[in-house]
């Protein structure tokens, strides 16, 4: 013990005695006192502490979070479970299956492409640039579907002239409306007319005007109206209500674009930007673009022509080859025979189906819209997600359910027509229109596109009452692709009936 303690006193005089001398050492600088100049050694001592004190509380949260992280370690080992819902179930919340989409869209390809090589080597190529040119034209002298469109502009005419005398008060509302009246049903017959009577119009051709006419007779019907309208709010309300009321608010208008108001829209350009924009409504005002964008429009013309080539490829080479095959009289095969040949006709009806509603709604109408900077682009919305028949038919043509909507539909329910029989004259307007785009081209009247219409109406019912989520979904899209080869079909069937009846016999 006494040993001990006389080392550690020796060790306190030796640590004692270097601190003094480090002071002693220390010499005053620049004249400095020697006061200062221990303050500084003094505060230059506190400083190193300070940093090692400093030090040592940085260590510390650096070893409690590694104490945390180890802990946490040890934690997942002993736990790797906790309350999961499947990815595949609807309660888990999942909706990212873009990987499914690729695989079926590769499925779809490899499959097709099994059936199209098939087709090659039994058929040959059949693709014919000329024999497309001969579906439109009999005689390259006598183009009457591009004069059809031509005539058209007279039924434009009419209409502009009828509004601007009704704006005036040169005529009276029954008038004009007796005018409107006669001018639209001419717009509707008079094309039928040329179409059944002329003998160098081509199905293919006739079809293509009775389109056009069909389109600026929804849009022409929506001009009267609109401007009917206008005229109502003017004579009811005083002047400046009037003008605020039949001109949208400006907060629907990018800055410095000039309005316009009743009647200052009866021009021969508001008209005709109407008749060209892709919509069947008609508003004094619509929404525009800020500027036209070259790379978005060039983008949409390669698909516009891509498309229309690749539908005329497929059509000679897959379609009209298994139409030719099923040009017999349904009488001579049995009930399996018919539904083997339903069902060759359905895989390449459906994909050319899918493939015009990609060029004719987004790419064409993007183009048209583009083009004439047209603010509004909704031409479809998800009908693919369709649950209901209804949903489908409201969503997969948006302009045509607009026009249905704001000018036959809730009219009739404003004079009092229930919702069940204001929908039922919906689906037989389009029915009949259905009917006068296919019977009349073809000049043969069979009702099959006007029945499939019509047969809508129960089949909404039916999914609509007994079937929901997914059931529905495939329910909606089993009567896209059965539904519309069986139409085909059917129209197959009494066209060789009709021309090659008697040769089979």
């Amino acid at each position: 013990m006494s040993d001990l303690n006389t080392n550690g006193a020796l060790t306190r005089r030796r640590r004692a005695t270097l601190a003094a001398g480090r002071v002693a050492t220390v010499q005053p600088v620049n004249g400095a006192s020697a006061a200062g100049t221990a303050n500084l050694v003094t505060a230059d001592f506190s400083l190193h502490d300070g940093k090692r004190i400093q030090d040592r509380s940085l260590e510390r949260p650096a070893a409690k979070s590694e104490k945390k992280k180890h802990k946490s370690e040890i934690c997942d080992r002993l736990s790797c479970h906790k309350a999961q819902e499947s990815l595949l179930s609807s309660a888990s919340g999942y909706r990212n299956y873009r990987g499914v989409l690729n695989w079926c869209v590769v499925m779809l390809v490899l499959s097709n492409a099994r059936l199209f090589l098939e087709n090659i080597l039994k058929y040959g190529i059949l693709v014919d640039p000329i024999q497309v040119i001969s579906l439109f034209l009999n005689n390259p002298y006598s183009w009457p579907a591009a004069c059809l469109v031509i005539v058209s502009n007279v039924f434009i005419l009419v209409t502009l002239y009828t509004e601007r005398q009704l704006s005036k008060g040169s005529f009276s509302e029954f008038a004009g409306f007796l005018v409107h009246c006669i001018n639209l049903s001419i717009l509707l017959t008079f094309p039928a007319a040329v179409v059944l009577l002329v003998p160098s119009m081509t199905p293919v051709g006739g079809a293509i005007a009775l389109g056009i006419y069909t389109i600026l007779f929804l849009k022409l019907y929506s001009y009267k109206d609109v401007n009917l309208w206008c005229r109502e709010l003017s004579t009811v309300k005083a002047k400046k209500l009037a003008r605020s009321l039949s001109c949208p608010s400006p907060q629907h208008f990018k800055g410095g674009e000039q309005k316009v108001c009743y009647p200052g829209n009866l021009t021969i350009k508001d008209i005709y930007y109407f008749a060209f924009a892709p919509t069947l409504c008609y508003e004094l005002n619509f929404p525009r673009s800020p500027k036209l964008r070259i790379h978005f429009l060039l983008r949409r013309l390669f698909e516009m022509l891509f498309f229309i080539q690749l539908l005329v490829g497929l059509t000679q080479q897959w379609m009209v080859p298994i139409i030719q095959s099923s040009m017999k009289p349904l009488k001579d095969m049995d009930l399996s025979r018919m539904t083997e040949r339903l069902l060759r006709l359905a895989v390449p009806n459906h994909l050319l189906w899918l493939m015009f509603f990609y060029s004719f709604f987004h790419s064409s109408m993007n183009f048209t819209a583009e083009l004439l900077r047209f603010g509004d682009r909704q031409f479809y919305n998800d009908w693919w997600n369709s649950e209901t028949v209804t949903y489908f038919w409201q969503n997969w043509n948006i302009p045509v359910h607009k026009w249905c909507l704001r000018h036959f539909y809730k009219p009739l329910l404003r004079k009092g027509f229930s919702k069940i029989v204001s929908q039922s004259a919906v689906f037989f307007l389009s029915a009949f229109f259905h009917e006068y785009l296919v019977s009349v081209p073809l000049r043969m009247f069979r009702l099959w596109a006007f029945t499939g219409m019509m047969a809508q109406l129960p089949l909404a019912w039916f999914v609509g009452h007994f079937l929901r989520g997914n059931y529905g979904n495939a329910a909606v899209w089993m009567s896209i692709i059965i539904g519309q080869p069986f139409a085909v079909l059917m129209y197959v069937h009494d066209y060789y009936v009709m021309h090659y009846g008697n040769e089979a016999e």
